[in-house]
């Protein structure tokens, strides 16, 4: 299996599996040495991954930390784990802090298994830098996610790479928890500047109530407007083998634009658990069917969108469930139903 797959096998472990994890030691096995046999490292080589690691420079009789990574006969990763039911704060750092100023190590990482914190030194050599560069949730892997941590495989492990991505992530991640504050709490400072050339009159407390929820509402629809933009691109080169139609109906039915998002959504929420070209799109009259293996017996999900009132479909139980849907991201809140559905077909 690639890095990917592998990370993606220990996010569903984790999503499914946590509470089994209360123990640090069932956390160490359970995830984290497959964490770090994905990045390519022997976890049954001592001197490669090395457990209970324990320096005496650092001053303190018996005090250790969980693993070290040794790289061409040097330390360069620590490695310190607590809990899953953990809450990781700058306590936590403690041992990490001391070790990393008396060994050669470039990289320290917090985690309770679930949350994982990279740390290094960008603001003083040999310091340790008390706020991560990249913090993530291995249950939700997103984005650029698994990019950035294949630089810390062992065949690619590159400290002055990792260093430069490390600066951008960690300013980046700053920033996009700026904006994420933005977009949830609109300051007045930026209500008064998006909404300048449209109220012409004065800023006063009851136009800043009136407008602040416009303005975050206003970012929303951004945001999910990009998404769908994406999901539309996406189907746009999907293969149209992929999409078919039914060969009686093909010449009188007429696929919606909110049926082909609604299909790159379902398609989106189970796309780590069957590959993407088993989900398939098969229009039909009187609702869009989403199939497995584009089989009429293995349905996903059914988008009742061509009436007024639109339902989705859905075949977790014995029977299909239709569910009143008012646009499209109430998909979403169904994605534990669809995604269980998507499980019977895992080996079907």
């Amino acid at each position: 299996m690639s890095v990917e797959e592998k990370l993606r096998v220990l996010a569903d472990r984790i999503r499914t599996h946590s509470s089994a994890m209360l123990t640090e030691e069932a956390l160490k096995t359970a995830i984290v040495l497959p964490f770090l046999s994905a990045l390519d490292y022997d976890v049954f080589n001592p001197d490669e991954v090395i457990p209970e690691f324990c320096a005496d420079a650092v001053g303190k009789k018996g005090e250790k930390v969980d693993y070290a990574i040794k790289i061409d006969g040097e330390i360069r990763i620590l490695i310190e784990c607590k809990p899953i039911s953990t809450i990781l704060e700058k306590l936590h750092l403690a041992q990490l802090y001391r070790y990393f100023s008396v060994t050669n190590a470039r990289f320290a990482i917090l985690t309770n298994g679930r949350t994982f914190h990279f740390h290094t030194d960008l603001v003083a050599p040999n310091k340790l830098d008390e706020r991560p560069f990249l913090t993530f949730d291995l249950s939700d892997l997103q984005g650029q996610l698994t990019v950035e941590l294949k630089k810390f495989a062992k065949g690619e492990f590159n400290v002055d790479g990792i260093l430069q991505s490390a600066h951008r992530l960690k300013y980046t991640s700053a920033i996009k928890k700026e904006i994420a504050s933005v977009m949830e709490n609109p300051p007045e400072d930026f209500v008064r500047m998006v909404t300048g050339d449209l109220y012409q009159g004065r800023f006063t407390a009851q136009v800043k109530e009136q407008f602040t929820p416009m303005v975050k509402a206003a970012f929303r629809e951004i945001v999910r407007e990009s998404v769908q933009s994406r999901l539309s691109n996406a189907l746009a080169e999907t293969e149209v083998s992929e999409i078919g139609a039914d060969d009686v109906e093909s010449e009188e039915v007429v696929t919606t634009e909110e049926e082909r998002e609604g299909f790159m959504i379902v398609r989106a929420i189970v796309r780590d658990i069957l590959k993407p070209a088993r989900v398939v799109m098969r229009d039909q009259k009187s609702y869009c069917g989403i199939l497995i293996d584009n089989n009429n017996r293995k349905p996903l999900v059914r988008l009742w969108f061509n009436r007024s009132v639109k339902y989705l479909g859905l075949f977790d139980g014995e029977k299909e469930d239709k569910v009143k849907v008012d646009s499209l991201d109430e998909i979403y809140e169904h994605a534990d139903r669809i995604r269980e559905t998507a499980k019977a077909y895992v080996v079907a």
